[in-house]
């Protein structure tokens, strides 16, 4: 296990200036002027920190600080949200993420969803011990977000209603179509729900298939939506869907051009 290498007085003071004065995350160009350094030395300090353990290098002239009562550099970040948004930023906390902030399921997820604009190479990083999963989206789907405040930092959020439209857009995101029915139906039971925002949320896709899903989960549910699904049915698109892409399709629901495994249509709720 790597430990943390020891540093001279005066530099360990520099370095717990620039973590104090630090917003979870800080850039060659923030220490530099915390430091009154040049851009060129700090960023060779910033390098021999990374080195010895104290800073983890996120990407080029980005840094995250290692607590300095920490004896090893992996640890847990302080906040992970504040790092995503950061680093990834234009982008929202999404999926299994977002339903766990608003209540929409007990489950724990380690890993954090990320949805964003940018292209990434690596969509399963992991900066200390804590792993990420990004969903690159369109700048047309970037919407229904809320801002959350993490200390001294604004983190956008996806909304309960854009949470659940996402989430039966890329059920993968939610843990799978079984999963996202019981965030589904979490968010009919509460004071989040809010169908017109549902429906509309659900157009702005751009995906005909959420409409299918959306259809099938709506009538399992068994709650009294004849409106909706009434206006669901009137947005449909041509063809058939699958609920789930990593689910065999085996047996198709004609009235909402939806394939399904098996099990789903055995299932007494179902």
């Amino acid at each position: 296990m790597k430990t943390l290498a020891g540093i001279e007085k005066g530099t360990r003071r520099q370095l717990a200036e620039v973590l104090r004065r630090s917003r979870g995350t800080v850039t060659v160009e923030e220490a530099s002027a915390i430091l009154g350094m040049s851009r060129l030395d700090t960023a060779k300090l910033m390098a021999r920190w990374a080195q010895q353990g104290w800073l983890t290098r996120v990407r080029r002239g980005l840094y995250v600080p290692v607590p300095l009562e920490a004896r090893t550099p992996d640890v847990a970040l302080e906040d992970p949200w504040v790092i995503a948004a950061r680093v990834f930023a234009p982008c929202y906390i999404g999926g299994w993420s977002a339903a766990e902030h608003w209540g929409l399921t007990e489950q724990i997820f380690r890993t954090i969803i990320l949805i964003t604009t940018r292209t990434v190479n690596d969509r399963r990083p992991k900066i200390q011990s804590t792993e990420f999963w990004i969903k690159k989206t369109s700048k047309p789907r970037f919407f229904g977000t809320s801002i959350v405040w993490r200390g001294r930092i604004q983190v956008q959020v996806s909304d309960p209603t854009k949470t659940v439209v996402d989430l039966i857009d890329d059920p993968a995101i939610g843990g799978g179509a079984r999963m996202v029915e019981n965030i589904f139906r979490a968010y009919l039971a509460s004071t989040k729900r809010d169908i017109e925002h549902l429906l509309d949320y659900a157009g702005r896709m751009g995906n005909g298939a959420i409409f299918k899903r959306l259809g099938y989960l709506v009538e399992r549910s068994g709650i009294n939506e004849s409106s909706a699904l009434a206006a669901i049915r009137e947005r449909m698109t041509r063809g058939n869907a699958a609920l789930d892409p990593a689910l065999p399709s085996e047996r198709l629901v004609t009235r909402w051009r939806l394939w399904v495994p098996e099990h789903w249509l055995a299932n007494k709720r179902d």
